[in-house]
């Protein structure tokens, strides 16, 4: 045996594969290369279909700003009184203010004009002495609502427009090739994995897919509602009319959705943790109360600054957490685990 022969080094991660490193990692570039790829032919689709998303992520902020200002207008109609015995009095009933803007989708404004400043009226008001404000007699100023501008989401540039289409079309391009990052991800993933963990991999992936889709449909068709009705109430209280930016809003709309997918991820981190020994399945019942603590800190920073999305959050965070209880007691009883 010659002397300079070299050993195996029984601590080289490659030492049982039959790749070298070199093939390794031109393995990992082949999977981002094609990776890529599917992301821009996923963003290429984008491109056409951009305008009818950015009108869907629109459409919670447009109807909660219509819901506010028809809400205003309603107190406003409700709080009118003449400004003096036997004056003019409201043209409609409440009742046929609230059909008009439920059922024919219309917005309203409420104004006062002098008689002689109707069509015909004498005479005018130029030639009376002095400007009577008692004899203001009550108008509604009706209109649809998709054409209030007070409902309408605005830009400060011209070209934000176009940089909120292009990120519009990355969403897009982002959610139609994620399913074919994710596999080539895997490709290179499961190359170093024994079958058994293929085994786990195969039954955890699609509970992780469907518990992030689950919190994003959560947050977008159920909390957006009462979030938004908590910041326009709290615009309110401060006598601020809110004129809400297009590209904050796909931001917000980008950073609650992900924050409530990310936390709907509770049990299945339970459950990793218990697999590795790191928390024992008894020590989540004895420790639920400094759990509930860590879940509303962890609500807070995954959500925006208001209570209601905190609480809409940490509510099925702290069920989740007890149905990792039971998954995590299930798992140890099964033969197969």
């Amino acid at each position: 045996m010659t002397k300079n022969a070299i050993t195996p080094d029984k601590d080289d991660l490659f030492n049982s594969s039959t790749m070298t490193f070199g093939e390794h990692l031109e393995e990992l570039r082949a999977c981002l290369i094609r990776g890529a790829i599917g992301l821009l032919c996923g963003v290429a689709i984008g491109f056409f279909v951009a305008k009818p998303v950015i009108h869907i992520i629109e459409s919670p902020l447009r109807k909660a700003l219509g819901d506010y200002y028809t809400e205003r207008a309603i107190e406003t109609f409700d709080a009118w009184t003449p400004r003096r015995a036997g004056g003019p009095t409201l043209p409609y009933s409440r009742k046929e203010i609230v059909d008009a803007v439920e059922q024919h989708n219309l917005s309203f404004d409420l104004r006062e004009i002098h008689p002689s400043r109707l069509p015909g009226a004498k005479p005018d008001i130029s030639q009376r002495e002095s400007f009577d404000t008692e004899s203001l007699a009550p108008i509604l100023l009706w209109q649809p609502l998709a054409r209030d501008s007070r409902v309408s989401i605005t830009t400060l540039s011209a070209q934000e427009a176009f940089g909120i289409y292009v990120k519009a079309s990355f969403l897009v391009g982002l959610v139609l090739a994620g399913p074919w990052i994710i596999y080539q991800l895997w490709i290179f993933v499961a190359a170093g994995l024994y079958p058994h963990e293929k085994k786990v991999v195969h039954i955890f992936l699609p509970a992780s897919t469907g518990l992030f889709a689950a919190g994003v449909l959560l947050a977008f068709f159920f909390v957006f509602d009462f979030v938004l009705t908590y910041l326009l109430a709290f615009n309110e209280w401060l006598g601020l009319d809110p004129d809400p930016r297009i590209s904050e809003w796909l931001s917000f709309v980008l950073f609650l959705p992900v924050g409530f997918g990310l936390g709907f991820q509770l049990p299945l981190v339970m459950v990793f943790l218990d697999r590795l020994g790191i928390v024992e399945v008894k020590t989540f019942p004895s420790q639920w109360r400094m759990a509930f603590v860590i879940i509303f800190i962890a609500a807070a920073i995954l959500t925006p600054a208001d209570p209601y999305s905190m609480l809409l959050l940490a509510t099925p965070l702290a069920a989740l957490y007890f149905g990792g209880i039971g998954l995590c007691r299930w798992l140890n009883k099964s033969p197969a685990s």
